[in-house]
């Protein structure tokens, strides 16, 4: 192992067990036998050093979703994403605090492509009319929500300390961007509900408030018990994302590249309005 790969390595395992998640240059070079000179000449600085565990980070949590092939079933995909976020944040809590924090002034590369990786299964979800708002709004809500209750739950346990939290809230948020009737589909398909899987459980630990046996799924509206306004706006949001979405895979049929410009972004306008919007 180089120089470079030991300093790096010794700063996230000092990261993985500090109190606090913060470590200093001085206790990495101790730990790594070098000298100072040796971590600024590889990595400049202390934050250039944090932020290269961070990208080693998201490398680490990005593995499994560049090696996994996509289902048929993009609803499914995205509950098994979050779910494999929030186990990741479970895991290694003071890394995901770190890779989350606003220290880290540049977004890593890695973050971006997590973000691109959820944006493409919603899109996917989008072509089969299962979305009803456009894919891009629908990946800022879902990340920022995931995003959110890991953030909680690693950084305040013993008040966010109930172990289907994050289920709770992932269906919730899922019940706000897909059509309705999808969500209990997906979830009587897989078997599952806001119950922990055992991933999270297990990170969790025993001693989490919350029986450990499936909650009940947070009802959701069917197609046919919903509102007639209801079902209305939902049919017209989910087809502008669904043509949009299609419109993004394929060239526009007959339309100059400004007029599919200007026809997906009233697409998304469609597809992202609420009811209290003008």
């Amino acid at each position: 192992m180089g120089t470079r790969d030991r300093i790096l390595q010794v700063a996230a395992d000092l990261v993985a067990r500090s109190p606090d998640g913060d470590v200093s240059t001085r206790a990495v070079c101790e730990a790594a036998g070098v000298g100072a000179p040796a971590l600024y000449r590889h990595f400049g600085d202390k934050e250039g050093l944090l932020s290269a565990v961070v990208d080693q980070g998201f490398d680490r949590y990005l593995a499994t979703k560049r090696d996994r092939t996509p289902g048929t079933d993009p609803v499914r995909d995205l509950r098994e994403g979050w779910d494999t976020h929030t186990d990741f944040a479970l895991r290694n809590p003071n890394l995901y605090r770190l890779m989350n924090s606003p220290a880290m002034r540049t977004p890593p590369a890695a973050a971006l492509e997590s973000h691109r990786i959820l944006t493409g299964d919603l899109r996917r979800a989008a072509e089969q009319g299962k979305l009803r708002l456009a894919p891009e709004l629908a990946a800022q809500m879902i990340m920022s929500a995931n995003v959110g209750v890991c953030l909680m739950l690693v950084s305040r346990p013993a008040t966010f300390d109930d172990r289907t939290l994050s289920r709770r809230v992932r269906d919730a948020v899922h019940t706000a961007v897909f059509v309705p009737g999808v969500m209990a589909d997906t979830a009587t398909d897989t078997g599952t509900g806001t119950g922990t899987g055992s991933g999270e459980a297990e990170a969790l630990g025993d001693g989490r408030s919350g029986s450990g046996s499936a909650a009940p799924a947070p009802a959701t509206a069917s197609a046919a018990g919903a509102p007639a306004a209801g079902r209305g706006e939902a049919t017209v949001s989910a087809t502008a994302a669904r043509l949009g979405a299609l419109l993004r895979g394929t060239a526009g049929p007959g339309l100059t590249g400004a007029e599919s410009a200007l026809l997906a972004e009233w697409l998304d306008r469609l597809a992202d309005a609420t009811p209290d919007r003008p």
